[in-house]
């Protein structure tokens, strides 16, 4: 049996390998985001999420914190915070799943099979349960406004040197606190 940071390091290189983007937070493995697209014939379909995952120290023994970063409009998941009430993830969690697992089962799954009965979103799961094609038009919406393929992406951080020559039109703030010299 392998340590934990070995599985890590392999269901990590795995999950690289594979048709997702992923970006390290750190060298430690433990926190990285992963570009997820909404899964074909539902409404999320065309959407592109950033989601962000952490690995307890625990992992493979304990479930990775899987929460979207761009908003979703999903009974089981919180608009705000993009935390995902997931079953599957969080209490029958097995060290047989990986993190590819994740991205090509589990939250394709949640997205297709709504469990408005257990909501992390109270709205979402009525406007569902009361009329569906609303429910459906609102999350189109939402893939719209915050799914788009650049719309979830981290945006471009300038260096502070680029920073500096952006400021060329203003006038340096020295000259106009200190006033004239005296004669």
């Amino acid at each position: 049996m392998s340590s934990p940071s070995k599985r890590r390091e392999m269901d990590l290189m795995k999950l690289m390998m594979s048709d997702y983007k992923v970006e390290m937070v750190n060298d430690v493995m433990q926190e990285f985001y992963v570009e997820f697209n909404g899964p074909k014939d539902s409404p999320y379909q065309g959407g592109v999420w950033r989601i962000r995952v952490e690995l307890p120290d625990a992992y493979p023994y304990k479930s990775p914190s899987i929460g979207f970063v761009n908003k979703i409009y999903h009974p089981n998941v919180d608009e705000m915070s993009g935390s995902v009430c997931l079953d599957v993830i969080n209490q029958t969690w097995s060290p047989m799943f990986d993190l590819v697992n994740v991205f090509e089962v589990f939250l394709p799954q949640l997205l297709l099979y709504p469990n408005p009965s257990d909501p992390l979103n109270g709205e979402a799961a009525a406007l569902m349960m009361r009329d569906r094609t609303a429910y459906e038009q609102r999350v189109k919406e939402y893939c719209e406004k915050y799914a788009k393929p650049d719309v979830g992406a981290k945006p471009e951080e300038k260096s502070s040197d680029e920073e500096l020559s952006d400021d060329d039109d203003y006038a340096s703030e020295d000259e106009q606190v200190a006033g004239k010299a005296d004669p």
